[in-house]
């Protein structure tokens, strides 16, 4: 769906080179004009772009700007709606160029890496501390570097562990596994008694940030105060231990090696894994996809590790401090993420609010479907549930795309055997350290 986000990241080799170039081009010189050509050039226009919400959600951005621009009659809102694939190289390019929008829709990963360089409005400076409170406090610290809070929290979701009830009674498995502990337990029973997977996490380097969040989730810190590698520790060891005789153990799929996150819906789909670690939202395209595996499918709260942390995705707002129109932007973006839009847009989109009060609304509003709540429903319900507990389990780094290589290549070379985890361990440091 359009506004599903996990896991999107953009790999072209050409973007990589952009940004460095462009994030050398900042620490050098100003790298164009002094003056903004767009992006509120007009003191009484806000410009605002968001991440290929259209034509999906339309008319809820345009009833939302009519709100807001009758109760604010001197700032017009100009809306530009950028496609997922394009949205990176265009906030660089325009940042550079200083003719970036005044609000634009982001994720904290990727808009850190701008942060780290002073291009976002230090949030710190505007926000009262009692409007700050009322967003999920986990979830500001989300979009933070260091003591500057750079975008403001909006929607979010939060992996759910969806289960083959079928499958699992058949390994004679009563109830879905909770803790990777757990999790290796249950793969043992599903591998011997139907040959199937319990589960397929993948370590493409490209593709999903999993392996590293169940790292967290294992009590491992991936990197010090300094920035420095700090995984290789008694807790990185027994994470890269236990990915490792699993797949040694031939109890994950051997192609988690080679493929992403969307080879684990397939084989969900096909019936040949019992438990999915996704978004709620997939219940549905299971339905379309896979209605016998529907059937048989419900929703857990997220695998965890001792740490009993859980991970949740979020996307903020972000205002570029060059903007000519400080004022007015951060008034429409408060008004996009307060609790009542957040909560209506929520309930549209099938994501969760990043309020406390609108989170409150949303499970109240799920909890009186009772037993009338759809199977998607009663996920959504989960998912909001693990709310109190979820944060981004990996912060907001320089480079974040770096670590993530170093570990995954390594860790690999554990999995076939090429290094011990010790010489692999060591071997990732090194790569991140240097």
């Amino acid at each position: 769906m359009a506004v599903s986000f996990l896991g999107r990241r953009l790999g072209q080799q050409f973007l990589s080179w952009a940004l460095m170039g462009l994030l050398l081009c900042w620490g050098i010189t100003s790298c164009g004009s002094t003056g903004r050509s767009s992006g509120g050039a007009n003191a009484g226009e806000v410009e605002f772009w968001t991440m290929q919400l259209q034509p999906k959600y339309t008319d809820y951005f345009n009833t939302l700007i009519a709100d807001f621009e009758q109760e604010n009659p001197d700032l017009k809102i100009k809306w530009v709606d950028v496609p997922w694939s394009a949205m990176e190289s265009k906030i660089l390019t325009a940042v550079s160029a200083n003719t970036a929008p005044d609000v634009v829709n982001l994720n904290p990963g990727f808009a850190s890496q701008l942060a780290s360089k002073d291009a976002w409005l230090n949030l710190n400076n505007v926000v009262p501390t009692e409007t700050k409170a009322e967003y999920l406090p986990k979830i500001w610290q989300a979009s933070s570097l260091g003591n500057v809070s750079f975008g403001l929290p909006w929607y979010l979701t939060t992996r759910v562990a969806i289960y083959n009830q079928d499958l699992l009674a058949q390994a004679g498995v009563e109830k879905p596994p909770s803790t990777y502990a757990e999790l290796a337990q249950v793969a043992q029973k599903v591998k011997d008694k139907t040959g199937k997977y319990a589960f397929f996490v993948t370590v493409v380097p490209e593709d999903s940030a999993e392996i590293l969040e169940s790292m967290v989730q294992m009590g491992v810190t991936l990197v010090d105060a300094e920035g420095k590698a700090a995984f290789n520790s008694p807790e990185g060891k027994a994470a890269f231990q236990y990915w490792v005789d699993l797949f040694q153990k031939k109890l994950l799929p051997q192609e988690i090696l080679t493929q992403g996150h969307s080879r684990a819906v397939e084989l969900y789909q096909a019936g040949e894994t019992a438990v999915l670690s996704s978004g709620a939202e997939f219940l549905s395209s299971i339905a379309t996809n896979a209605p016998q595996v529907s059937t048989a499918s419900a929703a857990a709260a997220q695998i965890t590790g001792d740490t009993g942390k859980k991970n949740v995705a979020v996307m903020n707002l972000v205002i570029p401090k060059g903007t000519d129109n400080p004022d007015g932007a951060l008034k429409f973006a408060l008004f996009v993420t307060n609790s009542e839009n957040q909560l209506t847009f929520a309930q549209a989109a099938n994501v969760l609010p990043s309020t406390q009060q609108s989170l409150t609304e949303y499970q109240a509003g799920l909890k009186q479907l009772g037993e009338k709540a759809s199977a998607v429903e009663q996920a959504r319900a989960v998912s909001a549930g693990q709310m109190q507990d979820a944060e981004v389990l990996v912060p907001a780094m320089k480079d974040l795309k770096q670590l993530q290589k170093a570990i995954y290549e390594n860790l690999q070379a554990a999995m076939l055997g090429e290094k011990t985890v010790d010489e692999a361990l060591t071997a990732a440091e090194t790569a991140w350290n240097g």
